[in-house]
C-alpha cells in the first residue's frame, strides 16, 4: 500500500502515520525526519538543508527528490510506504509519479487532513507557551512566527498538490479537527479493501 498524507504543519499527519505504520507494517517516509537525520549526521545534503529548515523554509526539490528516490528503493519499502511531508510542490508530485511509474508502481490513496488553520496557529502558540512554562525548550518549528511562515509556505506551495491528486481520483478529504481516534477511524474507512488490492 502506497499512501500520501497531506495537510498543513500541525494537522496530525505524524500521529496518524505512526498508527498506519503499526497497523500495516509499512514505513513512514517523513522527509522532515530524513532531513533531520542528514543534518544530525552532517552529511553534505544535511548541511545544505540545515539553514533552510532552521528558518522554517522548504529545501529544494532536487534534495528532497533524491532522498525519496533512494528511500523507496530500500527493502522495507517494497510492500509499500506512507509519505508524510512529500510531495510539497507540483514539481515534486510529478517527479514522484515519474519515479513510481519507472518502477511499475502507483499510489493507492492520497489522504488530506483538512483543518481550521486559525485554530491551528492557536494550538501551536499554546504548545509553545506550555513548553516555556514547564521550563522546556520550544522546538524551532513551534515558534509561532516560524510556524506562521511554514503555514504560509504550505498555502503557497503545497496546497496546490491537493487539486492535482483530486483530478487523479486518489484524493480523500478527512476532517483533521476531529478527535485523534475519530481521524484514525475516518482514514481506516478510506483504506478498507485497499490492502487486499495491492
Amino acid at each position: 500500500m502506497r499512501l500520501i498524507l497531506v495537510g498543513p504543519p500541525g494537522a496530525g499527519k505524524g500521529t496518524q502515520a505512526a498508527r498506519l505504520v503499526e497497523k500495516y507494517g509499512i514505513p513512514q517516509l517523513s522527509t522532515g525526519d530524513m532531513l533531520r537525520a542528514a543534518v544530525a549526521a552532517e552529511t553534505p545534503v544535511g548541511l545544505q538543508a540545515k539553514a533552510v529548515m532552521d528558518a522554517g523554509g522548504l529545501v529544494s526539490d532536487d534534495i528532497v527528490v533524491g532522498i525519496i528516490r533512494d528511500r523507496i528503493a530500500e527493502d522495507d519499502a517494497k510492500k509499500g510506504f506512507i509519505l508524510d511531508g512529500f510531495p510539497r510542490t507540483l514539481a515534486q508530485a510529478e517527479a514522484l509519479d515519474d519515479m513510481l511509474s519507472e518502477n511499475s508502481l502507483k499510489l493507492n490513496a492520497v489522504i488530506e487532513l483538512r483543518v481550521d488553520q486559525t485554530k491551528l496557529v492557536g494550538r501551536i502558540i499554546n504548545r509553545a507557551e506550555e513548553a516555556k512554562a514547564a521550563g522546556q525548550p520550544v522546538r524551532k518549528d513551534d515558534d509561532p512566527e516560524v510556524f506562521k511562515d511554514r503555514l504560509d509556505a504550505y498555502n503557497r506551495d503545497t496546497a496546490v498538490v491537493v487539486p492535482y491528486y483530486e483530478k487523479t481520483g486518489l484524493l480523500s478529504v478527512i476532517d483533521g479537527m476531529q478527535a485523534i481516534d475519530d481521524v484514525t477511524a475516518s482514514i481506516e474507512s478510506v483504506l478498507q479493501g485497499l490492502d487486499e488490492k495491492v
